[in-house]
């Protein structure tokens, strides 16, 4: 090859050099502003600075139309919740007191001499009010905690003084049924936020004596070393496992329980709250030889 031949060869190379440096150093360049950019909308200093007809320059004005939709879709989402708060706090101020009389005609009418069949009455009159409070009570405690109207606030605990609080608050339930209820002693701890686990808990418990109509209920629990977990097992009826997957549905009871009281609303509560500090719920059931309900609570944040 000759002297001119290499020449042109040599400065051909370094052309084509100096147009790939030249191009990443733009790409480089387009990519900085392009992070740049992205940063700024993460913190909400965005703000279009090129008005030409370049393509950056239109992904400025594209990405300022998407940060300016998704403002506006945030407030209405904001507003949409504060609806929803001034509704649920309406149902419950407006429900209270007119159950809470209900509830206190009818036992003040219990107290008076009655035929037995207006007694049948007044006692079916009171049985339906308070089924009609735990239901709106349950109603609203779900909307706040589905809308976040209400946050968990899971802190590192104790598991005995959780489950002592549950298993006394349905001692005398259990005794009226005779039915034994047993608390293991455990030094197990967890993160839960104390009053809505105990809220959850609570929900299996009063399942459990529901329909058990003889034997025992046991509370217990296990550490491990990532979670802690919650064991109530009864001796009750049991749940068929075509069934098993469908309790925690929300409304849902099966067509063996329905002559029994409830809504069908707490083990979907239950694993609401559970789920949300990051736990889960399982079920281990034979017909006619109880259930065991399992509440796994994390360790850590």
């Amino acid at each position: 090859m000759s002297e001119m031949g290499i020449a042109i060869l040599l400065l051909c190379v370094l052309a084509t050099g100096g147009i790939v440096l030249w191009d990443r150093r733009k790409v480089r360049k387009t990519m900085d502003k392009i992070e740049t950019m992205l940063e700024a909308a993460m913190d909400g200093s965005f703000s279009e600075a090129t008005f030409d007809e370049s393509r950056l320059s239109a992904l400025e004005t594209k990405l300022a139309h998407y940060l300016s939709a998704a403002e506006l879709s945030s407030q209405k989402a904001a507003q949409e919740k504060d609806k929803i708060k001034s509704l649920i706090a309406d149902i419950s101020h407006q429900t209270k007191t007119p159950i809470a009389n209900l509830l206190l005609y009818s036992e003040l009418l219990m107290e008076e001499k009655l035929p037995d069949s207006a007694r049948a009455n007044v006692e079916a009159l009171y049985s339906q009010s308070e089924k009609l409070r735990f239901f709106i009570d349950a109603l609203v405690k779900l909307s706040r905690l589905e809308n976040g109207i209400i946050s968990l606030s899971p802190q590192c605990a104790a598991l005995q003084p959780l489950l002592q609080g549950v298993a006394e608050q349905y001692a005398a339930k259990a005794a009226e049924k005779g039915l034994s209820l047993q608390l293991q002693d455990t030094d197990a701890f967890a993160v839960f936020d104390a009053r809505w686990t105990a809220e959850a808990l609570a929900n299996i418990v009063d399942n459990a004596v529901k329909y058990t109509a003889q034997g025992a209920i046991t509370i217990c629990a296990v550490s491990y070393e990532m979670f802690a977990r919650i064991d109530i097992s009864d001796t009750g009826e049991g749940i068929p496992e075509s069934e098993q997957a469908k309790i925690f549905a929300r409304f849902y009871r099966s067509k063996a329980v329905r002559d029994k009281e409830g809504v069908g609303i707490g083990l979907y509560l239950s694993r609401q709250i559970i789920s949300g500090e990051g736990g889960y719920i399982k079920v281990v059931s034979v017909p006619g030889q109880g259930s065991t309900f399992s509440v796994f609570l994390p360790k850590s944040s």
